[in-house]
């Protein structure tokens, strides 16, 4: 049985889910802004992910028979203006992210539902791969500094990501 406690707790993460997809895409929106088309094409992935990963937890709930409650999303805050700025901010929210997850799995722990618990091992290991690519990221950016050819090099680097449907579960 799916319960109420571990319900509200999927809720909370689809909410968190879909707030980073607003966040991200206001971010892109930044980057477009800024005629930085290859890194705004690299938010627009991250904002499908995003997604994906809301829809991926909203699915498990209605699999295990649940309520999906949906809640109003926060309106997204950029802090900085330059690109390194940005990417912090980034990694600083995927640390969250990961602590949101962990919570829940506790939560699945605490509730001793291991479908829940191996079905969010998907995220758990999502997440090590997401902070992971932001810090490389960002290392590249300390690297760059001030020199805006190498940040084109990079823009014309990043546009060449795609999204890919990520397989969740």
């Amino acid at each position: 049985m799916f319960s109420e406690k571990l319900q509200k707790a999927f809720n909370d993460q689809i909410n968190a889910e879909l707030y980073s997809e607003y966040l991200y895409l206001a971010m892109k929106s930044f980057f477009e802004e800024k005629h930085l088309k290859g890194i705004a094409n690299w938010f627009n992935v991250q904002v499908q992910e995003e997604h994906a990963h809301a829809l991926g937890l909203y699915d498990y709930v209605h699999e295990r028979g649940g309520h999906v409650e949906l809640a109003a999303i926060a309106k997204p805050a950029l802090e900085g203006d330059s690109t390194l700025a940005v990417f912090e901010q980034v990694l600083k929210h995927e640390e969250l992210v990961t602590s949101k997850i962990n919570a829940l799995v506790d939560v699945a722990e605490g509730e001793k539902d291991r479908a829940a618990v191996s079905f969010l091992d998907w995220y758990v290991k999502e997440q090590v791969e997401e902070e992971s690519n932001v810090r490389q990221l960002l290392g590249t950016l300390k690297l760059i500094g001030d020199d805006r050819h190498a940040l084109l090099m990079l823009d014309r680097e990043l546009a060449a990501r795609t999204y890919v449907a990520p397989v969740i579960g």
